[in-house]
């Protein structure tokens, strides 16, 4: 196990380079690290068509429609899609499911929930479970995700990226919740989204159509509306949440001893709203702000702090930079 890690001062044996980890048996909990129930082939096969199918579709379409078909309209859409869904995905999913960086009234914890199932990145129970999993075994062999699984060379880091990317969503296992992710199943709230998951994945395309369609008065207003503020506006905010997966433990500034590659790459900071000061995250990960150094924009982190001044939000764990600075590295 360790020998996989690839955090300050480790190393990878020649045993666990380029081979799958074996992870049918539980490590370190008293629960199996996989659910009993995998994913079907149909669940992968939407997985493909979500993901995959965007991309495809962007990629046909934009110079076609480059200058007919894409108006303000559909920027505007977009954009407030993509913002809320994302946010949703990083104060909601992240900060407050997965990590506990704060507390929240029920009303915005419900709201956080649903809005973060717009982005189609699994549900609150996938989700949080997947997270935890990758925190516990950050760059090691149960990680989920990391791009270091196939070793060091530039044909296993290539492998690796694209593993970490996307890739790994395409396997058949599954996280575990009821290991990683029990306080979710407690709550009804949360087990009622896991189970109609599938109604708000459709919401998430039908919605912008229909506020196209209305606002414009128009079906190419639905249709124009539904691909760049449905289809695009999914394909972007999953690439730039997978690039946190892949790219950010590969790219990127490593000022504090986080234990793992996890780095701060600032290009990704606005994108994914201060999600990519990854080093700091992995350095504390129930820390409130990941953007924790001077001149580092971290956006979530300025709505956790509306929250907590209209009252919705307490107990938040703003950075203490004296724990910081004790784990910060020469080099840095």
């Amino acid at each position: 196990m360790s020998a996989f890690k690839i955090g300050p001062g480790a190393a990878l044996s020649a045993s666990t380079i380029g081979k799958e980890p074996v992870t049918e048996q539980p490590r370190r909990g008293p629960k199996p690290l996989l659910a009993e129930k995998g994913k079907g082939n149909g669940e992968i096969t939407l997985l493909w068509f979500f993901i995959v199918g965007p991309m495809v579709a962007l990629a046909a379409a934009v110079p076609v429609f480059w200058g007919w078909g894409l108006g303000w309209r559909d920027v505007v859409l977009g954009a407030v899609f993509y913002v809320i869904a994302g946010l949703g995905v990083t104060a909601g999913f992240h900060r407050y499911f997965t990590h506990g960086a704060y507390k929240a009234k029920r009303w915005l914890e419900l709201t956080m929930a649903v809005v973060a199932c717009l982005s189609l990145e699994m549900s609150p129970i996938g989700w949080v479970a997947e997270h935890r999993r990758h925190h516990q075994f950050s760059d090691e062999e149960d990680d989920p995700h990391s791009p270091w699984r196939f070793g060091t060379t530039k044909r296993a880091l290539t492998k690796g990226f694209v593993d970490s990317h996307m890739g790994w969503l395409f396997k058949k296992e599954r996280t575990n919740p009821e290991r990683f992710a029990p306080d979710l199943l407690k709550d009804p709230a949360m087990v009622w989204l896991d189970k109609h998951y599938g109604y708000i994945v459709a919401l998430s395309f039908l919605l912008p159509a229909l506020i196209g369609g209305l606002w414009s008065g128009s079906w190419q207003g639905a249709v124009t509306a539904f691909f760049w503020a449905g289809l695009v506006r999914v394909s972007l905010l999953h690439h730039v949440t997978f690039s946190i997966n892949s790219i950010c433990h590969m790219v990127g500034d490593r000022p504090f001893d986080s234990g793992d590659k996890a780095a701060n790459f600032w290009p990704l900071a606005i994108l994914s709203f201060g999600e990519s000061w990854h080093n700091s995250h992995h350095t504390d990960p129930s820390c409130a702000r990941h953007g924790v150094l001077k001149g580092q924009i971290d956006i979530t982190a300025r709505l956790i702090w509306i929250f907590e001044k209209l009252g919705w939000a307490w107990n938040v764990k703003w950075p203490r930079m004296d724990k910081f600075d004790s784990k910060r590295l020469a080099s840095a």
